[in-house]
């Protein structure tokens, strides 16, 4: 209920649905109502519970986020690293009949090279 008001005060471009410490499954589908709602993309970060995703045990953020994100070494057990899955294709239908089409990839690229690995710290970058 706090995120419906608040988000209405705020009017944010993004929601982010995360779990580090909470301990309930999140309502993907209610996120994605809110973020609807006031017209923001919905990034959904499962880095804590992938494993548990994948295997079925609590509900996967796809269906209704726009981005996701997640590592590979946490639940996973895999070797360090970072994923992240965004929307691509056809967004929606215009009223004149044209596809509108997602604009992440673009977005997403930038945040990570040059904004997040572009820097002098090129030894971050595997």
């Amino acid at each position: 209920d706090k995120l419906e008001e608040t988000a209405k005060l705020f009017k944010p471009q993004v929601i982010i649905a995360g779990i580090s410490c909470y301990s309930r499954c999140l309502d993907y589908k209610r996120f994605r109502k809110v973020a609807d709602e006031n017209g923001a993309y919905l990034f959904s970060d499962m880095a804590h519970v992938s494993g548990l995703v994948a295997a079925g045990v609590i509900p996967s953020p796809f269906e209704y986020s726009d981005v996701v994100s997640t590592t590979t070494h946490k639940t996973l057990r895999g070797p360090r690293a970072g994923v992240i899955f965004f929307r691509k294709g056809v967004r929606s239908i215009g009223k004149n009949g044209e596809k509108i089409m997602w604009d992440l990839e673009a977005r997403v690229n930038a945040a990570v090279f040059p904004t997040l690995q572009g820097g002098p710290h090129n030894h971050q970058v595997a």
